[in-house]
Parts: structure tokens; sequence; C-alpha cells
């Protein structure tokens, strides 16, 4: 009975934290924006084929945008929920060691820079003690953590959401 007890005692942590990634929700841009949002803060179809990356980096001799609807509404129901969501990193802050730690997740490559902006209810203020290699950021990430329904502003851009990521993994397209 005693090391039933002391078995089930020490495998508590392990299945609590596999419990948790269980709970991870894999979100969509979409989701992000309430149903009844006016169509200024609709989201554009996030762009994750590369194939279409030189289209994107031509527009990059153009000056930059100003932000489509920098106070679009979210959705409340959203904030401290754990999810991964796929996306763009848009640089903020960078570490000494060439790190980004610090950035704006957006759902199609170019955007805050050349690319006009999305609404803010498209734009996930991130940071990360890891954070990402410079060289990386041509590539659509997924970013994990707990999301949190709050506004930030940069020099980029507003976002909607705030999330301190917890993983950040290249996204691979899913095979149909």
């Amino acid at each position: 009975m005693l090391r039933t007890l002391l078995t089930a005692l020490l495998l508590a942590p392990c299945l609590s934290m596999s419990a948790w990634a269980a709970d991870v929700r894999e979100l969509t841009w979409s989701e992000m924006v309430p149903p009844d949002a006016p169509v200024a803060s609709q989201p554009q179809a996030p762009m994750h084929d590369l194939s279409q990356l030189a289209d994107a980096l031509a527009a990059e001799s153009a000056p930059a945008a100003k932000q489509q609807s920098p106070a679009a509404p979210v959705v409340p129901a959203l904030d401290g929920q754990a999810v991964k969501l796929p996306g763009y990193i848009v640089p903020l802050e960078v570490s000494e060691a060439g790190r980004v730690t610090e950035f704006l997740l957006v759902p199609y490559f170019g955007a805050c820079i050349h690319v006009p902006p999305p609404p803010s209810n498209q734009i996930v203020h991130v940071k990360s003690e890891l954070g990402v290699l410079m060289d990386a950021l041509y590539q659509p990430f997924w970013v994990e953590g707990p999301l949190q329904v709050k506004n930030s502003t940069s020099e980029l851009a507003d976002a909607g959401y705030q999330m301190d990521a917890e993983k950040i993994y290249p996204y691979e397209a899913p095979e149909n």
C-alpha cells in the first residue's frame, strides 16, 4: 500500500505536465477575431506557402505602410489559454548572441515591415528567453505559451495580444 502511494506521488508531477501539454490549444488567426467584428478588423489569409516568398520580398522596396486597424476588437475568452499559433516573426529586440527575444508574431510574411501591418487582433507581442536566430526569420514558426488579451504598442504596430513563449519551433504544414 505504501509503495503504491509513493509511486503515485512520484508520478503525479509527470501526469500533470502531460495533461497540461494536452491542453495546449492549436489556435487559428481567425479565432482571434470576434465573429461580429467589423470587416476592417478581419484577417487576411495567412501565407505559409514559401513559394510565395519572392513576391513578398519584392514588396520590401516600398516604404512602410500604416496599420490597417490598430484598435481591432479581440476575443476576451482567449485570455489565459495555453495556445500554439503559427506565424512569422517580426523582430523587436535582439540579444547580443543574435537571437530575437522579443517580437511580433503575425499571420503573413512581411507584415509590419513593408507590407501593411494587420489589424491589432492579428498581432501577438511575444517575449522569449531563448529566442530565435535572426537568420531563421524567413520561415514560419509555431509559438506556444499562455495567451494574454492585452494591448501593446511598438514602433512597428499595435498588438491586441501578448505571450511569454514557452516553445518556438519551425512550422510544418499539415499533410492532407
